[in-house]
């Protein structure tokens, strides 16, 4: 963030959500349970350490949860729930047996099944046979399937404007940053 950016906004905590906020005026703050604020110290460990991480997730939930949600813009967009998006979206990437969609899903085999028979009524998933186990169904995307999946990226792949309102050296701060994030994630 710019010196001049970081003098003009104050975290503060949303009540009703228990998220984080960016308010007026002055130098940054650590909100905690019940307003309770204190400066953050650069590689302080402790409390200090653990109230700014959680500021900050508040923050990233807030952009990407409350003021950027696109879960219904999508499903609106394609004409169906969020869950069948995220599922053709998967199917679109890799076809897969039944059973591994439904686990990569964390979805019960049964509720599976209606979606990937609306998907399939749709004209946006096929099922065929397993090549080598007979009891087995591979389901892949049809051409329809793979065209509505890229839309859906495409809505979801928009960034918000308050990301593009950024400076290039934050942006590229911030970049640099999430980028860390999802490799230390992808360790655990």
């Amino acid at each position: 963030m710019t010196s001049a950016t970081a003098s003009t906004v104050r975290a503060a905590t949303d009540p009703d959500t228990g998220t984080g906020t960016s308010t007026g005026t002055g130098a940054a703050a650590d909100s905690g349970p019940g307003g309770a604020a204190g400066p953050v110290l650069p590689g302080a460990g402790g409390g200090t350490q653990q109230a700014a991480a959680e500021r900050v997730w508040g923050h990233l939930r807030s952009l990407v949860l409350e003021h950027n949600e696109r879960r219904k813009e999508v499903a609106d967009a394609l004409g169906m729930s969020f869950f069948r998006v995220k599922a053709l979206r998967r199917i679109a990437a890799q076809s897969y047996r039944m059973s591994e969609l439904a686990a990569e899903l964390a979805s019960d085999r049964p509720y599976l099944t209606l979606v990937v028979d609306d998907l399939e009524q749709r004209g946006l998933v096929q099922r065929t046979q397993h090549p080598t186990d007979r009891r087995c169904k591979i389901v892949s995307a049809t051409p329809a399937g793979q065209a509505a999946a890229a839309r859906a990226n495409a809505i979801l792949g928009t960034p918000p404007p308050a990301l593009l309102a950024l400076p290039a050296a934050d942006l590229a701060t911030l970049d640099r940053i999430t980028s860390e994030l999802a490799t230390l994630a992808h360790e655990d």
